[in-house]
């Protein structure tokens, strides 16, 4: 395995940086406070290549591989959290599920859209009593000739109020069976499909979470994605890629706070020298090191085998697992040394603190993910 960043990385990287510190930290914390969903910023990410990383540029996309992916995503977190998990929605769930699984006539339609940010993605699996449990999703569609009818609703969807397209899972089979449900490229707008609550959250205040409703609401067949019945299987292989996404959320929020902690470290004096010096402090930054180091080479592992097509399943767990306690443990571990001006809104480590946590529950808890992770090992 050969983890050295690659030229695209190099210029990627540098790309993200200049541009989060121009479009992105200058209002962050006003889009926290108010959870504005700024979407300009994200057509302009579009234009930089941003919201199709993955996609082929037959589709418009720029046609990188999974270590280019995980660099953006790092750079854009180490800025502000919200912005990177809505580019990793974006780019792994709805845009993945299409380019994984669509016909040619669905990705020329709707990939070349996502990919630029004409169209800004959505993905519905989860729903308020299904989240784990998605097998046994309530939310139906049923065949009516050649459109299928859907009832029912999702929640904690990313983008649900300002996407353009959402790939939703719904059951079209027996509750309970893995291979009685199946997806659907739903574009906004359509009669009987609509936005519900959008909720208040802790942190990632900017990424939009909201439901998604649907009262009699009329596909046609066309926007069934691969076979019927499939749609389930397709969500786990696509939470395989999302795993990676989290991860490098996670790495990403860790890194930005750990950075913040350093530089205050060496900044604040007491006692006649900085802080840094005292041992107390110099061991808390040499533990968040170490675990920030271990994470991402367990996210590189699984984006390598990923790269080549390698079933990664239990390692795109450990690294979703491993990385996004680190951003909790690293993050708290910013705000006790910057002490009480942690505390304050003033300081940016409130906000990975807060962001942090999403990234042990969004798309798979840590328990789920040691489930697949002692399911893998001891099968």
């Amino acid at each position: 395995m050969e983890f050295t960043e690659n030229e695209n990385q190099k210029m990627i990287a540098q790309m993200v940086r200049d541009f989060a510190e121009k479009e992105i930290r200058p209002k962050m914390m006003e889009w926290d406070e108010s959870q504005e969903f700024p979407v300009p910023v994200f057509k302009k990410l579009g234009e930089l290549g941003l919201m199709g990383i993955l996609v082929p540029a037959e589709y418009n996309g720029s046609g990188f591989g999974y270590f280019e992916y995980v660099t953006a995503i790092v750079e854009v977190a180490k800025v502000c959290g919200s912005i990177g998990l809505s580019l990793a929605a974006h780019n792994s769930l709805c845009t993945g599920h299409i380019l994984y699984f669509g016909n040619e006539e669905q990705k020329k339609k709707y990939l070349t859209k996502l990919a630029t940010a004409e169209y800004i993605g959505a993905w519905g699996l989860t729903e308020t009593n299904t989240g784990s449990d998605s097998a046994r999703m309530l939310t139906v569609a049923q065949k009516d000739g050649d459109y299928y009818v859907l009832n029912g609703a999702k929640n904690f969807i990313t983008h649900g109020k300002s996407g353009d397209v959402a790939v939703v899972i719904a059951r079209t089979g027996a509750k309970g069976d893995s291979r009685g449900m199946s997806a659907f490229i739903i574009e906004k707008g359509t009669p009987g499909f609509t936005s519900g609550k959008k909720e208040n959250k802790l942190g990632m205040r900017a990424s939009e979470t909201t439901e998604l409703i649907f009262q009699d609401c009329r596909i046609h067949k066309s926007q069934l994605l691969g076979q019927e019945g499939e749609g389930f299987i397709q969500a786990m292989k696509v939470l395989d890629g999302g795993r990676i996404s989290i991860a490098a959320l996670g790495l990403g929020i860790a890194k930005g706070a750990y950075e913040a902690a350093v530089k205050y470290s060496k900044e604040r004096h007491q006692f006649g020298q900085p802080i840094s010096n005292f041992q107390a402090i110099a061991f808390k930054l040499a533990d968040m090191s170490t675990q920030i180091e271990a994470a991402e080479l367990l996210i590189y592992q699984a984006a390598d085998m990923k790269n080549r097509g390698e079933r990664m399943t239990k390692e795109g767990a450990m690294a979703k697992y491993y990385s996004s306690e680190v951003a909790v443990r690293v993050s708290t571990e910013a705000v006790q040394i910057f002490g009480g001006y942690g505390y304050t809104k003033d300081f940016p480590v409130e906000k990975f603190y807060r962001d942090s946590k999403l990234c042990t529950i969004g798309e798979g808890t840590s328990e789920v993910q040691k489930l697949v992770i002692g399911k893998s090992i001891l099968s």
